[in-house]
């Protein structure tokens, strides 16, 4: 099981990597000035490959979660047992997933230019998954219910 608990933090830490300079590459191209072909390009193709790599990371994160929350049991069982953290912790999950998702759909709107976010709001953006980051490992760490 520590294996497995190694590899996904390891994953985990990965997929948070890409989650946390994907919106950067973002606010880079909301400021890319009209007319900046190769400087547009250069950012669109980074932020294609580093999507793909990010989502790459995400799927062994999910799975060996799942693994040790169905296979060894972790966290399993009712809210009412102190298992409230792993339920919470499965709602952060899938915001996390959600904002994963939520880049992929702004990249297609930047690189087709239909995007009529500012910079400004992909700082503000980008400031989302360490909020949730740090709400995951409190979750886990501490396990306040």
């Amino acid at each position: 099981m520590l294996w497995i608990k190694a590899f996904h933090i390891v994953f985990v830490a990965s997929w948070f990597a890409g989650l946390f300079y994907l919106p950067r590459i973002f606010v880079n191209l909301a400021m890319v000035a009209p007319g900046s072909v190769a400087e547009r390009e250069r950012l669109v193709l980074m932020a294609r490959k580093l999507l793909r790599f990010t989502t790459m990371l995400a799927v062994p994160a999910v799975a060996l979660g799942l693994w040790l929350w169905l296979g060894y049991g972790i966290g399993r069982g009712p809210a009412s047992q102190g298992n409230g953290w792993m339920h919470a912790k499965l709602a952060v999950v899938v915001l996390v997933i959600g904002y994963h998702h939520a880049c992929a759909v702004l990249l297609r709107k930047l690189i087709a230019n239909s995007s009529r976010k500012s910079h400004v709001w992909f700082r503000w953006f980008n400031e989302v998954p360490v909020l949730l980051l740090l709400i995951a490992v409190v979750l886990v760490v501490v396990k306040p219910f």
